[in-house]
């Protein structure tokens, strides 16, 4: 059973993609010091710990890793880099293969309730529970080309920017990398002159539903995609409530579960 739940959830093709990235194991010379682990082990119980939402303690002993190796990892891993690298590296290989709509991008946001820890705050839509908010740009088809996290009180127009910003080069079928989109999709709550202008400065066309004029109905023909986005991600139930003290931590899940849920398109092409 360990077996099968082990392969279903990180399969031989994601695990090629994910080992080189890792950060390499070195001993001491005078010995002692962390011993060598199997870091497939441990990358998978993190998946678990990702889908299933369960807390680090309840880590199943089926997986051969204890609480102290797995936590140690992630925190290792994450200051590393991995999970950004590994998003990077999937969508490099569906843009290899034209699977990225870069037609447009669209940008939203959805907060959860955080028990604690930084990159929080009241959220107003909650009468002012404590929470975070998490911001997503996809490309046309709700593929996640960049996340961030915020404290619930921050307005989704000030992520606007780096969200955009933050679009990698993502390799191309031919020709060199790109990371512009033809338009930029969004709802009333990132509208504003300046952010018109911005995006035009960077010939990029804006596609942003105004405020008392347009209803959102239109953009709703787009908006639904990255609605499915937000939803995929969700899907992994430890970013629906947010647990992690460190506000980095709760990112790394997150970049970590938009990594698998592009993955996901691509294992469908190969299947």
């Amino acid at each position: 059973m360990r077996i099968d739940l082990s392969r279903r959830l990180v399969s031989d093709e994601l695990w090629e993609l994910t080992a080189p990235l890792l950060p390499r194991f070195t001993s001491r010379p005078q010995g002692g010091g962390t011993a060598p682990v199997d870091e497939r082990a441990v990358f998978t119980a993190m998946v678990y710990v990702l889908t299933s939402g369960c807390a680090w303690r309840y880590l199943p002993e089926s997986f051969g890793v204890s609480l102290a190796t797995a936590h140690r990892r992630f925190t290792a891993w994450t200051e590393a880099g991995l999970w950004r690298r590994l998003h990077r590296l999937v969508l490099d290989e569906l843009g290899a293969r034209g699977e990225l709509d870069w037609s447009s991008a669209i940008v939203d946001a959805a907060s959860v309730r955080a028990k604690r820890g930084s990159l929080t705050g009241p959220n107003p839509v909650d009468r002012g529970k404590k929470g975070s908010k998490l911001h997503v740009l996809s490309e046309a088809q709700g593929l996640p080309l960049v996340v961030a996290v915020s404290g619930a009180n921050l307005h989704d127009s000030q992520a606007f920017k780096p969200l955009i910003l933050g679009i990698p080069a993502v390799r191309s079928r031919r020709g060199p990398r790109r990371r512009r989109p033809v338009k930029i999709r969004a709802d009333k709550a990132y509208y504003s002159t300046e952010h018109l202008r911005w995006l035009r400065g960077r010939n990029l066309v804006p596609r942003i539903a105004r405020p008392g004029i347009e209803s959102g109905e239109r953009l709703g023909r787009h908006r639904w995609r990255i609605e499915r986005s937000i939803s995929w991600l969700f899907g992994y139930r430890r970013l629906t409530v947010r647990y992690e003290r460190k506000g980095s931590h709760f990112l790394a899940f997150l970049g970590l579960a938009a990594a698998l849920t592009c993955y996901k398109r691509l294992t469908k092409l190969t299947t």
